[in-house]
């Protein structure tokens, strides 16, 4: 069905409405992965965005329900130039259309993505709709004012406490909106999990007597969650270790002194380099976020940048046993190179373990 991509600054779009028919509106973010799409798709952390994909062709592999990061797909919209018609794979359960219509999810194709993301990195961010009708000055107002994105985190969150049984280290899980392959990476080191919702309490987190707690990542604003900060300062003062990835990054940096930022258009992708300056390498990560730590806290040091506009990628509290990264050391999608700082985040845990004996 022929449509149209509405952005904020008043450009149009012409286009055509896959997947599932209808009108969505959401902030309007780019994408610089090659692959991955599935995973991105299933990202929590992409709720109430409208992703532009800028490779050319999407789909060409399909979708198959092991890749899935979550249980369904999250974001608003997926806009792309073309799409693969006949996907070839050995893997392949379904197509990019099927997948979208099966989540009522809209596509938008048949568009230059690159120009559009053009106009991302020139304006920055904006909100879009997509629609197939006419729609007024004054509806087209109404629709973008009425967008906010402020509950994504209470969407995409586990509603109920639950544990996965491991035989090593007692580890508290906030679920800001978190990847599978964050848990599945944690599973592999034995670790025992206990998954609490975004909104737990401290004193609630403390009665499991934990090794440390991890903070995953997740959508929106870290800004707009005050009630998570206060309760992150409470386990930082009751001496807890803290990991995390990303969201897990920002609030950290705000539970500490500091403050974070609206980008520009944001690090999305998995092919942004980072240099982890303990270990004096450049990584190429995997990336998905659109806010960074603009006031680093005085207790805490820098670990990570990023090798393209000098952005903040990583705390260390040493004393403190504290260790965040903002980007994605899981991957998928992206490369794995990062993988081992996943070890890195036991080793803060069991140092702090350490020190208590």
């Amino acid at each position: 069905m022929k449509g149209k991509l509405i952005l904020e600054n008043g450009m149009v779009f012409n286009g055509t409405v896959f997947g599932e028919i209808g009108e969505t509106v959401g902030e309007l973010v780019f994408n610089t992965g090659m692959t991955g799409y599935q995973e991105l798709l299933t990202d929590p952390s992409y709720y109430g965005q409208m992703v532009v994909m800028t490779y050319p062709m999407i789909g060409n592999y399909g979708v198959n329900l092991e890749d899935m990061e979550s249980d369904k797909i999250h974001l608003r919209a997926l806009i792309i130039k073309e799409e693969a018609k006949l996907p070839n794979n050995f893997r392949c359960e379904m197509s990019l259309d099927g997948f979208l219509r099966q989540n009522k999810v809209i596509g938008f194709k048949s568009v230059d993505t690159r120009y559009l993301t053009k106009i991302i990195r020139d304006c920055g961010a904006m909100k879009g709709i997509i629609t197939s009708k006419d729609l007024t000055k004054k509806e087209i107002e109404e629709k973008f004012s009425s967008y906010q994105n402020k509950d994504a985190v209470a969407q995409v969150s586990s509603k109920e406490i639950y544990e996965i049984p491991g035989k090593g280290l007692r580890l508290g899980f906030m679920d800001f909106g978190a990847k599978a392959n964050i848990l599945r990476n944690f599973q592999k080191r034995d670790c025992h999990l206990v998954v609490f919702p975004w909104n737990t309490s401290a004193e609630k987190i403390m009665e499991y007597h934990l090794d440390g707690v991890f903070l995953s990542n997740g959508p929106g604003d870290p800004a707009d969650l005050q009630n998570v900060i206060a309760e992150i300062k409470k386990l930082i003062e009751k001496k807890m270790p803290i990991v995390g990835i990303c969201l897990g990054n920002q609030l950290t940096a705000w539970a500490l002194g500091g403050t974070t930022k609206k980008m520009k258009f944001g690090h999305r992708g998995g092919n942004h380099p980072v240099k982890d300056l303990d270990h004096n390498r450049i990584y190429i990560t995997s990336q998905n976020h659109g806010y960074a730590i603009d006031k680093i806290p005085e207790k805490a040091r820098v670990s990570h940048v990023s090798m393209n506009d000098g952005t903040v990628e990583g705390l260390k509290c040493d004393d403190l046993h504290i260790m965040t990264v903002q980007f994605h050391p899981e991957a998928w999608p992206g490369p794995t190179d990062c993988e081992y700082l996943f070890d890195e985040f036991l080793e803060v845990i069991k140092g702090a373990k350490k020190d208590v004996r």
